[in-house]
């Protein structure tokens, strides 16, 4: 199989469609973003990258990063993490509050908006959320092989000035007792996280592990126990795309989780690790361009877990 073929094969099918969808203008700092660009990176199991258009240049990954905060939340906390939020799909947009009400403030999944800052919550601990930040960089850039990760700081401020309702799911599950840190100390590990900047390559590269059952096939490092990549990947495909995962299983067939600044990450089990990016979004906040990119490399490959 010929993958940089297949790759400018998708570039050139998606090439009429870029700029589609509508960019996550709520978040001033993403507004600016050239809804036209579109990148695509696939990382093997041998870690050779292969990739197309604007797949160097960094972009936001916004919640493509609570796949990350999921992994070391079950390593650290374990099932204990069950606790504090549920592993069913929302079937509600990612911030909606509705649900928190009716479910005394348990977050339906660790990939919606509350759920993630539980997450955050739990990874912050007893300690100070600058270290829970330090850990997840020195993460990200081991498994990168890259140390140019970083968080944009314009785009934290961003989210942060235009944060309302993030804040007020944050204090709703505070009065539910959900939380145990402050809520601006939450959020401010939350939206860091968030403006975490990666390019294509160094994301499907750092996401390696979750393609062949938790281990780096590259370095030999385990990061996640087999048990626990399995049930990553089993929320990715079940809640990785809010209300829109249930289409991006029937059209796609992989593990995905999708991140208001246009990226997707979706992981092929046993033969590599994906990441696309494309700004313009769908109205459930997917990537219109990059799901289509997706769909089409599915067809050429026949990647999809359903055969």
């Amino acid at each position: 199989m010929d993958i940089e073929t297949i790759l400018a094969d998708v570039a050139a099918a998606v090439e009429p469609h870029r700029g589609a969808g509508k960019v996550a203008s709520y978040i001033p700092a993403l507004a600016e973003v050239d809804p036209r660009k579109f990148g695509i990176a696939i990382v093997d199991g041998q870690g050779k990258c292969h990739g197309a258009g604007d797949c160097d240049e960094p972009f936001s990954i916004q919640s493509i990063s609570k796949v990350f905060t999921f992994g070391l939340a079950l390593e650290r906390v374990g099932p204990a993490l069950w606790k504090r939020v549920g592993r069913e799909p929302s079937g509600s947009p990612f911030n909606s509050i509705v649900q928190l009400e009716r479910e005394s403030g348990v977050p339906r999944n660790p990939l919606i908006n509350p759920g993630a800052m539980v997450v955050t919550d739990q990874l912050i601990g007893d300690g100070a959320a600058d270290a829970f930040i330090d850990d997840l960089l020195a993460l990200l850039r081991e498994e990168a092989q890259d140390d140019g990760i970083f968080i944009d700081s314009r785009v934290a401020l961003s989210e942060s000035e235009t944060g309302s309702r993030n804040r007020s799911l944050a204090w709703f599950m505070k009065a539910f007792g959900r939380l145990d840190n402050d809520v601006e100390t939450v959020l401010s590990a939350y939206f860091r996280h968030c403006a975490l900047a990666m390019s294509c390559r160094q994301l499907a590269r750092a996401a390696l592990f979750l393609a062949f059952d938790g281990r780096d096939p590259v370095t030999g490092r385990r990061v996640v126990a087999s048990r626990r990549c399995r049930r990553i990947n089993a929320m990715m495909m079940l809640c990785g795309h809010y209300d829109n995962s249930g289409e991006f299983a029937f059209r796609i067939g992989l593990p995905g989780k999708s991140g208001v600044g246009g990226g997707i990450l979706a992981i092929a089990p046993g033969k590599g690790s994906i990441a696309v990016w494309s700004p313009g979004l769908n109205s459930a906040g997917t990537s219109q361009v990059g799901a289509l990119a997706l769909e089409k490399l599915v067809e050429r490959t026949g990647w999809s877990v359903f055969g």
